[in-house]
């Protein structure tokens, strides 16, 4: 198994204007191998989905600050009509704990874990489940777990951490970006802007 790994250069083409080129590429450089992430394929996959889940790695926590109407549309089950959704519109920690309230090992909507274990890291982990998931294999207490992801080394780790649990590589492998992204995502929102990163970061590396 080839042991490849993208280099700064390559790193600054394919995240154009980022500021922390640096540190994206510290927590790169040392948690891709461990995760065998670690062929051209793998890794342009891999960068693809995460640029597109983050902003070209900006945003590393979710954006819940919908407005009644996008809530209706969104989460329809948790806001079957727009009264009920002008209560919790344009109120993140609110929003966050109706709609992911007594699933994914959360509590029901009271106890706060929506909020809590929000979307968070370069693919977006969310709920209690995943987050215990992730602090069982890294050997630290969910507490630490929030805080965590939204460092370098923790939005990567988590990614690497999902990509591994879902055995993602078997669709890299073979390029199977609309798997993948169903995987990761649920659906198929945001193709063709994943396969546009696809495509350039496999330009880049030369895959």
């Amino acid at each position: 198994m080839s042991n490849f790994i993208l280099t700064k250069a390559q790193l600054q083409q394919i995240l154009p204007g980022n500021p922390y080129i640096d540190f994206w590429y510290s927590a790169l450089e040392r948690c891709l191998p461990d995760y065998e992430i670690n062929t051209p394929s793998r890794v342009a996959a891999f960068m693809a989905q995460c640029a597109h889940e983050s902003g070209q790695f900006k945003f590393l926590k979710e954006n819940l600050n919908y407005r009644a109407e996008s809530l209706c549309r969104v989460w329809p089950k948790y806001f079957p009509n727009i009264d009920v959704a002008r209560q919790y519109a344009q109120k993140p920690e609110m929003i966050a704990n109706r709609a992911y309230g007594g699933r994914m090992g959360n509590g029901p909507e009271e106890t706060g874990d929506g909020w809590k274990f929000c979307g968070r890291g370069l693919i977006q982990l969310t709920g209690r489940n995943n987050y215990q998931a992730f602090a069982d294999s890294i050997e630290t207490p969910i507490e630490d777990i929030p805080e965590y992801l939204q460092t370098f080394e923790g939005a990567v780790q988590s990614a690497c951490w999902f990509w591994e649990s879902n055995n993602l590589n078997v669709f890299a492998d073979k390029g199977d970006m609309l798997n993948l992204t169903k995987r990761i995502n649920g659906g198929t929102l945001g193709l063709e802007d994943r396969m546009k990163h696809y495509n350039h970061i496999l330009h880049v590396l030369g895959a």
